[in-house]
């Protein structure tokens, strides 16, 4: 997540609030996952960005995650993400993003 779009993030939480919020990670490894999900819920954690040492609270999932496909219309994941979920390792991208996710208390 550069810094631009933690400047964006940022920017509309303050305009709208957090409580109506929830980011969706498109990250294809568990790595870029774990680091965007703790900037976006505990803040930026290479203290680089503006969202460093804000702890913004929101919930976060990966746009592969079940509870989350199982909102979509069928065409749209057939067409935008099939392949990712047949090519992705998912589950350790899960399990970090759930971690995280979990552990995370709404500010």
């Amino acid at each position: 997540m550069d810094l631009e779009d933690q400047e964006t993030i940022q920017q509309v939480v303050d305009r709208v609030g957090s409580d109506d919020l929830v980011v969706l990670l498109g990250s294809p490894n568990q790595e870029s996952a774990e680091l965007y999900a703790a900037t976006v819920t505990m803040g930026d954690p290479t203290f680089a960005g503006p969202l460093a040492g804000v702890q913004l609270g929101l919930p976060v999932f990966h746009i592969l995650e079940p509870e989350i496909v199982s909102q979509l219309p069928a065409d749209v994941f057939a067409a935008q993400l099939q392949m990712a979920a047949l090519t992705l390792e998912t589950e350790p991208i899960f399990d970090v993003v759930r971690r995280i996710r979990t552990q995370t208390v709404r500010a």
